[in-house]
């Protein structure tokens, strides 16, 4: 796993994306504490809440080449032929993303002091503003998973970028998204419905076993259709209270308001596990292909 992970950032480091990345952090980093404090702000958790739609960017910028490149190339055909594990190799490849994701945070983490240093009033609280810096690079740590997952999925790197951006960009705004939807029991089981449809695309990609994807569809929906018929009255507006405590990006709201949700950082872990099953299993069913 060490010459996987080694193999990675070499890739990331030696070419412009981890520099790109980088710089774009450090960027709308220095201008959002700049601006805010002088306005008067004295609170960092404001920075890094404004800073978090630069994920929508960045994750496709770090996970678009990882393996859809390494499958247009076919150069993933000698990472099925190490004696290693798919997980680890995964592993490898996303531990390496985090550590170029995560670099750029431990400058930025520099920003609070320097602003006490050289502030003649108002210093900056430097234990919200570490505590929101760990759920930050959390976030990070999650949607980075979701993006080598997407980058499993597809051979071409311009196609990997373009769907991982328009995830984000979902993931962004799925709660005003979900506003849109009617309160109404009807509404919320139409979307629960097509959600499930998803699920089992998705899962059909996974395996190409379309039979099991069918079934395995038609299961879920059956279910659905039950607990809709039993309990109709509880579906008003259930699809959008779903939705909320599943966004990813509004888990971070606890942290700008000066709270350090431990709740979210286990949420986040379980994010990129999930996404990370998804990895490996859509790697192993490659292998197998070939």
């Amino acid at each position: 796993m060490t010459a996987i992970y080694e193999r990675e950032l070499d890739s990331q480091m030696n070419g412009l994306t981890g520099y790109v990345y980088g710089a774009l952090v450090l960027l709308f980093g220095g201008i959002y504490v700049m601006a805010y404090h002088l306005e008067g702000a004295t609170d960092f958790t404001y920075v890094l809440y404004s800073l978090t739609f630069i994920f929508l960017i960045a994750i496709p910028l770090l996970t678009m080449r990882s393996i859809a490149e390494e499958r247009h190339q076919k150069t993933d055909q000698l990472l099925y032929s190490l004696p290693l594990s798919m997980t680890k190799i995964v592993l490898g490849k996303f531990l390496a993303l985090v550590t170029v994701m995560v670099l750029p945070l431990l400058v930025l983490a520099l920003y609070p002091l320097l602003v006490n240093a050289l502030a003649t009033s108002g210093a900056i609280p430097l234990k919200s503003a570490y505590g929101a810096l760990v759920g930050f690079a959390f976030l990070g740590m999650a949607l980075t998973a979701i993006g080598l997952f997407i980058s499993s999925l597809m051979e071409n790197v311009g196609l990997a970028a373009g769907a991982c951006f328009m995830v984000m960009l979902i993931l962004y705004f799925l709660t005003p998204l979900t506003g849109y939807i009617s309160d109404s029991p009807g509404a919320s089981l139409a979307a629960f419905a097509v959600a499930i449809l998803l699920f089992g695309a998705i899962l059909w990609r996974l395996t190409r076993n379309g039979g099991f994807a069918l079934v395995f569809t038609a299961v879920l929906e059956a279910a659905l259709g039950v607990c809709f018929a039993l309990w109709r009255t509880r579906f008003g507006g259930l699809f959008a209270d779903v939705v909320g405590n599943l966004a990813v990006f509004d888990r971070f709201d606890s942290f700008s308001y000066d709270i350090f949700d431990l709740r979210a950082i286990v949420y986040y872990i379980a994010v990129a596990a999930v996404f990370l099953f998804f990895t490996v299993q859509s790697m192993e069913r490659r292998r197998w292909a070939a």
